[in-house]
């Protein structure tokens, strides 16, 4: 089978192509015939690699999936060959106290597809079956395999780190991201007014189009500034970041009073300054986040089945283009998702 291989760190060069065995289902596993990949930011960082941080190479890349049970495993009796499915990236031990208390992203072995064992830009994968969920309502393979890392992402950002609550005004950084994209559309779902920002006029109005009640062309414009007129010099009640270096001390002074900023990643820079007197006097927040659980996604799944979340997919490319897709989103010339199809 063809797959794409990272054997070592670079540039667009070291996503090279080899011809597998096409693998076996082990016991409570299932065999997907992959009908196709999202590209995430996680797969730019696994091929140019981060400081600090050791790789499983070679391996092979992307967490986002989606596809046909082709064979299922001894063992497995809830998925039978035919079923269309989307993947769950994430993977745990499910025995640990975390595992079994629902939290199963804090277990000290979580790892993700494509990052701590090879991932899914193939023609076939096998997984565990508890990772492999039958899409819901009407949605094609493209669409499907858009959704779990960058929805999860936002949700759990959003719903269980910042406790957003209805009528609450949300700042989302970056709002052509896979995260920050996914954002916008949950922060409505539960109630709040959306400020998003972005670089061109395009992509302001693909937000709106998403749902934000408020745009900020970041370019032309001072977003703290524009925030503080729009709130009445209030403030936003949460802030969704991941820019980090760029962003980061502006968007702590966005913040209303007990406000929250909640970050996933940092894709200018990890170094932030940040003022601690702005921190306690105005009792603000900062919280980490990085996915979230197998429940949670179980849960924002039912919103895409009734209608109330929707897809948000920018292109549609062959795996043999893979280079293109890891360019076009490393020089955000997206909006969503980058697909790419065995």
């Amino acid at each position: 089978m063809k797959t794409v291989v990272i054997s070592e760190h670079g540039s667009y060069e070291q996503l090279r192509f080899e011809d597998r065995p096409k693998p076996e289902p082990g016991p409570g596993q299932v065999l997907l015939e992959v009908k196709a990949c999202g590209i995430n930011h996680l797969d730019i960082w696994v091929r140019k690699g981060v400081p600090g941080h050791k790789f499983p190479l070679p391996i092979v890349p992307g967490c986002d999936a989606s596809g046909v049970v082709a064979q299922v495993g001894p063992g497995v009796g809830h998925l039978a060959a035919g079923q269309r499915v989307l993947l769950s990236p994430g993977l745990s031990c499910g025995l640990c106290v975390q595992c079994l208390s629902g939290d199963d992203h804090l277990c000290r072995h979580y790892g993700i597809f494509g990052e701590t064992r090879d991932g899914a830009c193939a023609e076939w994968v096998a997984v565990p079956a508890a990772n492999a969920i039958p899409i819901p309502g009407n949605l094609s393979f493209e669409e499907a395999a858009s959704i779990s890392l960058v929805f999860l992402t936002a949700w759990h950002m959003l719903v269980a780190r910042a406790e957003l609550r209805p009528g609450e005004d949300v700042l989302v950084q970056a709002a052509s991201s896979g995260v920050s994209s996914a954002a916008i559309q949950i922060a409505k779902l539960w109630g709040a007014r959306v400020i998003a920002t972005s670089g061109t006029p395009e992509k302001l109005a693909r937000a709106r189009a998403l749902g934000a009640d408020e745009v900020i062309d970041y370019r032309q414009q001072d977003f703290a500034e524009e925030v503080k007129r729009l709130t009445g010099k209030r403030g936003v009640d949460v802030v969704v970041e991941h820019v980090g270096g760029e962003t980061f001390e502006k968007s702590v002074r966005c913040l209303a009073r007990a406000g929250r900023l909640v970050t996933c990643g940092a894709t200018t820079g990890p170094a932030v300054k940040l003022d601690l007197r702005v921190l306690f006097f105005k009792s603000i927040s900062l919280l980490g986040s990085t996915m979230g659980s197998k429940g949670e996604l179980l849960e924002l799944l039912q919103h895409f089945a009734s209608g109330k979340l929707r897809p948000v997919v920018d292109r549609v490319l062959p795996l043999a283009e893979i280079a293109t897709a890891h360019r076009l989103l490393e020089e955000r010339q997206v909006f969503g998702k980058v697909i790419v199809t065995p």
